[in-house]
């Protein structure tokens, strides 16, 4: 299963797909291509299969090609913004685009129009980029685990099969990225919902440290826990979009100069998630040692350590506070119109309900103790590799197997935890469904995760692989 041999660099132009979004930047700096024709490429892509996978909700075709004309205007008059300047992007239905819906995937804010952007938005359309839509999710944001086919949009579809999960909730954007209908995503993690995607959809997405990126004109999940955060096709994508968002005066990502090696590098690895959790499937057990072959044959110095507190309890600890926060955000809407609500997300919302403050209270203690704790023993090492999800993309409508892979994780400690973390795409099932691990850092060092996946991803061929629909 392993490909340790260097890739060779993709085609600027994949059959059936976009470029890559810095393979795109450089064709468009040697004048190459137009922004204008990559946009119409993404909106084919979208009539195309997007009736199959359904990643949007709303589509601006006529808004984003006026942008695309602009920016390759700006670009030909020698006033370039960067390297995102002319590429396409496509938001999460919880963020606000103004003049476009923002529904949130929910009945309660069916007809809602936002006047501004939120702040991301703005920050990626200030950097050149162009909004295609907006992008399923779960109703706003958060459920249960399950898909019960009961809200006001079509289920989307994994590109990789279609009678499987995209993981949830930035749902739209993991299945976008995968199937190009979209060259970049903007997601949100509260205790996954980033990464899930990238984990089902085999696409990179990173939630950077919390508090780094400004959640204005987002809808709320859970306070204390929501991040916001790309999902992309490389690793170098993901890195240009996080220093738009970040800022001019950011140095947390810079874009990884793909180094050939690791050397010097510590990384810690944590294989047990601990009592009271299944472990991960067979598939990932290979996919992830085979991994660390690569990272050892790029120089990188491995030591196995332990996950101070057990992910159940972390699950635990993260499913109180997120049920009770949710259920304080949308209290109103919760007493005056459930009936309006799909099942997951009332569901939630009366656990959190009836949630006893003592109960959150105590969450919140395990989440200082699990940050603590794991503040403590990362930054020992460069970074921490571990699992992501437990388990392949689950079927549709399966629900056992879709809560076993919204809880079975490696995630929600570093959701409580605050570190940033990366899932990236390490092979693939007999079947083709994507695997996965997880790359989490020291808080504010997103360079760090950045540069041992960007090597990692060089050092295989697993992203010159594309679903076919």
């Amino acid at each position: 299963m392993s490909q340790t041999t260097a890739a060779a660099a993709p085609s600027p132009v994949m059959p059936d797909h976009p470029p890559t979004a810095a393979a795109a930047a450089r064709e468009i700096a040697a004048g190459r291509l137009s922004p204008v024709d990559l946009v119409e490429a993404c909106l084919r892509r979208i009539e195309a299969v997007d009736g199959t996978i359904h990643s949007f909700v709303y589509v601006d075709a006529e808004r984003a090609l006026a942008a695309a004309r602009h920016a390759e205007a700006e670009i030909a008059a020698g006033r370039s913004r960067g390297p995102l300047h002319g590429i396409p992007f496509a938001a999460k239905d919880n963020y606000d685009a103004a003049g476009l819906p923002t529904c949130g995937g929910s009945r309660l804010m069916a007809g809602t129009v936002a006047d501004r952007d939120a702040t991301l938005v703005a920050a990626m359309k200030n950097a050149g980029a162009i909004l295609l839509g907006k992008l399923s999710t779960w109703e706003y944001g958060t459920g249960n685990g399950g898909e019960y086919f009961d809200l006001p949009i079509p289920t989307t579809r994994n590109p990789w099969d279609t009678q499987r999960f995209a993981g949830g909730s930035s749902t739209g954007a993991g299945a976008a990225v995968a199937a190009g209908t979209t060259v970049i995503a903007l997601g949100s993690d509260t205790t996954g919902s980033v990464r899930l995607p990238a984990s089902a959809c085999g696409v990179v997405g990173l939630r950077p440290t919390h508090g780094l990126l400004d959640k204005a004109g987002m809808i709320a999940n859970c306070y204390s826990m929501d991040v916001p955060g790309p999902l992309a096709w490389t690793v170098e994508d993901a890195a240009l979009v996080l220093r738009a968002l970040a800022g001019p005066s950011a140095t947390v990502a810079p874009a990884p100069t793909r180094p050939a090696s690791l050397s010097g590098l510590r990384i810690g690895v944590i294989l047990d998630p601990g009592p009271g959790m299944a472990g991960p499937d067979a598939a990932l057990v290979t996919a992830f040692t085979e991994g660390l072959t690569v990272l050892e044959e790029l120089g990188a110095e491995l030591f196995e350590i332990s996950l101070p507190v057990p992910a159940a309890e972390c699950f635990l600890a993260a499913s109180v506070i997120g049920s009770s926060e949710s259920a304080a955000i949308h209290e109103a809407e919760l007493r005056e119109r459930p009936q309006d609500m799909g099942f997951a997300l009332r569901d939630k919302l009366m656990r959190g309900a009836m949630t006893r403050a003592s109960d959150y209270l105590a969450a919140q203690r395990v989440r200082r103790m699990v940050a603590d704790a794991l503040d403590r023993t990362i930054r020992t090492y460069d970074a921490v590799v571990t699992f992501g999800a437990f388990h392949v993309a689950p079927r549709l409508g399966v629900e056992p197997e879709m809560t076993a892979f919204t809880a079975d994780t490696m995630l929600t400690p570093f959701s409580l935890s605050g570190h940033p973390s990366l899932v990236q795409c390490n092979g693939f099932t007999g079947s083709g469904l994507p695997l996965h691990w997880q790359i989490v850092g020291r808080r504010f060092a997103e360079a760090d995760i950045l540069k041992i996946a960007a090597a990692y991803e060089a050092a295989t061929t697993w992203r010159l692989r594309r679903p076919t629909l």
